[in-house]
């Protein structure tokens, strides 16, 4: 069974303390495998890999701009969330799914590049950096931490949110790349409304879901 839940537009830090919650729940059986739909304010989450090169401003500059400063215990370094921008956090038991890091960071992959074809954008992986791409350009971020074998942190998929704070750092510290929205790959508007069923059936097709329910 998987359990939707649609946050609505949600702080960061709050989302952040209700997946470590939830995570206990499915950890000890109580509680579904969850996907947890969310939009968040402007914020910088500093993962566990964060470097200060990447941030390109001063604290003071991101503050002065509506943008807040979030370390997180997520893996990666640091990524920008806002308005615009649907953030998936599937709150899985990884042990369920074979206890293969790898594997769920693939299979998070796929449910963006299956996302895209109903859009007819070509999504691809890199070897090195992991994500969805298209092209040069990163259109979904992933970062995640497991916890007694369950997942939490997940995706952000750009839909289309302001670019202009991804030019203030230097997203996930990935040089030489750049970052893209759906919307501007098909030069139209497209919401997180938009996006949600499609990214909710993904994920049911990629995790076997639609099978069971």
């Amino acid at each position: 069974m998987l359990k939707i839940v649609d946050l609505g537009r949600m702080d960061y830090e709050a989302c952040v303390e209700l997946q470590r919650g939830h995570l206990e729940k499915v950890a000890d059986g109580t509680e579904p495998d969850t996907l947890f739909l969310v939009e968040h304010p402007p914020v910088l989450t500093l993962g566990s890999d964060f470097h200060d090169r990447n941030l390109l401003l001063p604290l003071s500059e991101y503050e002065a701009n509506g943008i807040q400063i979030f370390r997180t215990d997520r893996g990666g370094d640091v990524t920008y969330h806002g308005p615009g921008q649907l953030v998936i956090y599937p709150v899985f038991n990884v042990a369920n799914l074979g206890k293969d890091l790898h594997k769920w960071l693939r299979s998070l992959e796929e449910t963006i590049i299956q996302t895209l074809k109903n859009y007819d954008i070509d999504g691809q992986r890199l070897s090195v950096n992991t994500g969805v791409w298209v092209g040069n350009n990163k259109i979904a971020a992933i970062g995640i931490k497991v916890r007694r074998w369950v997942s939490m942190h997940g995706i952000a998929l750009n839909c289309n949110p302001d670019m202009t704070p991804f030019h203030m750092i230097i997203p996930c510290g990935i040089q030489g790349h750049g970052v893209t929205s759906l919307s501007l790959e098909l030069g139209t508007d497209i919401s997180i409304a938009d996006a949600k069923p499609h990214v909710v059936a993904s994920f049911k097709q990629v995790f076997n879901f639609a099978q069971s329910e």
